[in-house]
């Protein structure tokens, strides 16, 4: 792993490393690994933190300029393009409802549902994760077991600066229809994001459950219910509404984690 790390930086610094068979041959056998999930551009650690394993992200994107355009005919489907379809799906224990794509170099984990969806290269999606119609998973996000992504659901990817974080979505999380998560934002464990909920690393995640308003950036807290808002901002044309999220609750421990996830839904009337 040493090796390749080494061979990954080496190539970073000076493009015209890539021309050599020792380093073409560690940038691919990085993406393989990414592909059978042996590496991840991000993984979890003690104490709810993440770390990023930048050289690892660096390969993926060392790994375009390497491949070729091709074909890729797929019966009636034709594609034309750098990266290879992802395969063999019934080996891994996947399954994957026409026309849904994912890209090779994505870890999909046995017992994972894609409906007609796209997954990029570098993301992880955990086991019992469904990614519903037309929801798409960008590059290097990370995507935790059982987990709902919701119809329309966007999961943004983040390749470049290869130190930021990418985009994770950690284990039960209920993600609503129509939500966009994107820059490097986390949402912790069992949270619940009503349907249109939009996060980036400048929305203001507003906790609006006790006396005075708790404000967040780039962070849902865990078991968390969250829903579109808005808050007024003043600017030199006059004072205007500004997207926000609202934080309305919280989903129980004592409960089972479907029901709770039911019951947050209906007691705080959030839409999916």
């Amino acid at each position: 792993m040493d090796v390749l790390k080494t061979r990954i930086e080496e190539a970073w610094e000076d493009r015209e490393r890539l021309k050599d068979k020792p380093v073409r041959e560690a940038v691919n056998r990085v993406v393989a690994m990414l592909d059978r999930g042996e590496l991840r551009v991000a993984e979890p650690l003690a104490g709810g933190e993440w770390q990023v394993n930048t050289w690892v992200k660096k390969a993926v994107i060392l790994f375009f300029p390497l491949q070729e355009m091709q074909t890729i005919e797929v019966g009636p489907f034709e594609f034309y393009d750098k990266i290879p379809l992802k395969r063999d799906y019934a080996n891994i224990g996947v399954r994957v409802v026409p026309p849904a794509v994912a890209r090779y170099g994505a870890f999909i984990e046995r017992g994972a549902i894609l409906m007609p969806s796209y997954v990029n290269i570098g993301a992880w999606v955990g086991s019992g994760t469904m990614v519903d119609t037309w929801a798409t998973v960008g590059s290097c996000a990370q995507i935790g077991r059982n987990v709902h992504l919701s119809g329309g659901v966007g999961i943004g990817g983040v390749l470049e600066p290869p130190q930021a974080s990418p985009t994770i979505i950690e284990d039960d999380c209920f993600i609503g229809s129509r939500c966009i998560v994107v820059e490097g934002v986390r949402v912790g464990r069992e949270a619940v994001l009503g349907a249109n909920v939009v996060l980036t690393q400048s929305t203001h995640i507003i906790d609006v459950t006790g006396p005075e308003p708790v404000t967040y950036k780039g962070l849902v807290p865990e078991r968390s219910v969250v829903i579109p808002g808005s808050y007024t901002k003043k600017f030199p044309a006059g004072e205007y509404q500004v997207p926000c999220a609202l934080i309305i609750g919280t989903r129980k421990e004592s409960t089972d984690k479907k029901v709770s996830l039911n019951s947050a839904l209906r007691e705080h009337s959030v839409a999916v």
